[in-house]
């Protein structure tokens, strides 16, 4: 069995929808599309949004209108459904969606940005270690797990364009790498490392200031890591970084069952 997986943090799935969505599904044919920042619960959208083509769609939204949010889009329908990790303070900003499917659990996460100021950093923190502990529960219980989405952490010096420059920076600070690496460590692969471990100057999300797109002075901060147990299945990995529709491009795993 085959299996594309994608995510993308889409920055608005409406305003994504008006301008490259359906046509990037229809070109690349995700049989699982995982959508972060959403930015809509699924009554706000129309119908034809709240499944994109698909048989099947799961929203975790935020109680807050207008803000994070993510969704897993797919045509086998998962064996399970969670949305969220049991935690309220993540859950009522829709960050999860976890699907259970036959051979892997499927995590959608939109992790928090901790740049808006030190309430915000800590709560990443917060989130972070909390996430770490119910991974390695589940690692332990023998589960196979794809974790996917904005990690809004550049794990090392080459995923950031100025790494000396961005050593202050939330998203580049020395414990959020250090849980990175912590997090490979307890039985992690970055899909996009195992297949390109010296790529350089390959980016997944660009600030809209400063024409950082048209310069390349991006960061990698969208991620598929899978635990251990499924390296063997994967095949590819590729950032699109060609693929606009947001400040985010979308990154695309394929898998063989």
């Amino acid at each position: 069995m085959n299996q594309r997986i994608v995510t993308w943090n889409v920055n608005g799935i409406r305003a994504c929808y008006d301008k490259t969505l359906t046509s990037f599904i229809d070109k690349q044919k995700p049989d699982i599309l995982c959508l972060q920042e959403t930015k809509a619960h699924i009554d706000q959208v129309e119908p034809d949004i709240q499944r994109l083509g698909y048989k099947h769609s799961y929203w975790s939204s935020a109680e807050k209108k207008g803000y994070s949010g993510v969704a897993t889009f797919l045509n086998q329908k998962p064996i399970n459904v969670i949305k969220g990790i049991d935690i309220p303070a993540y859950d009522n900003e829709g960050r999860i969606v976890w699907t259970q499917h036959q051979y892997f659990d499927l995590y959608n996460i939109y992790f928090p940005n901790g740049a808006s100021g030190p309430e915000r950093h800590v709560f990443k923190q917060k989130f972070l270690s909390d996430l770490k502990q119910h991974l390695s529960f589940e690692i332990k219980k023998g589960r196979d797990i794809i974790l996917v989405g904005d990690y809004n952490i550049a794990h090392l010096d080459a995923d950031v364009y100025a790494p000396k420059a961005m050593t202050g920076e939330s998203g580049f600070l020395p414990e959020e790498r250090q849980w990175f690496s912590e997090f490979l460590k307890m039985g992690f692969v970055d899909s996009f490392r195992k297949f390109y471990p010296e790529a350089q100057n390959v980016y997944s999300w660009w600030s809209y200031k400063d024409n950082a797109r048209q310069k390349n002075n991006g960061w990698r901060i969208d991620y598929v890591c899978v635990s251990e147990n499924l390296v063997k299945n994967l095949k590819s990995c590729q950032i699109l970084d060609q693929q606009d529709g947001s400040d985010h491009c979308p990154v695309m795993v394929d898998l063989v069952f």
